[in-house]
């Protein structure tokens, strides 16, 4: 596999994938606590789950890639990482959006 097609693989997917989950979740956290209604938790909630389903779709694909590929165990190796990042961040949001209920 040249480096052009392993790339072309998952690699730029899988960082949009992951940019773009982050920025999504970001918008529906800023609309939640603008407009705390309970309406958007609905869509908030279901947007975690299929991102959840989504990007672990992804990184499985990933960690396929990262075993078989043994020449280019590092350039998956931080996309994997770069999809982690996410996890961490949902949980902040989490935690936000929990504080603002219970303080509402």
């Amino acid at each position: 596999m040249t480096k052009k097609q392993y790339e072309n693989a998952t690699g730029i997917f899988s960082t949009q994938l992951a940019i773009g989950s982050f920025i999504i979740g970001t918008i529906l956290l800023i609309i939640q606590l603008l407009f705390p209604n309970g309406h958007l938790l609905f869509i908030g909630v279901l947007y975690v789950i299929i991102a959840i389903l989504v990007n672990l779709l992804m990184l499985l694909q990933l960690l396929y890639l990262l075993l078989t590929q043994r020449n280019h165990q590092d350039y998956f190796t931080i996309k994997i990482l770069i999809l982690l990042a996410n996890i961490p961040i949902a949980f902040v949001y989490l935690k936000i959006v929990l504080e603002k209920i219970n303080i509402n």
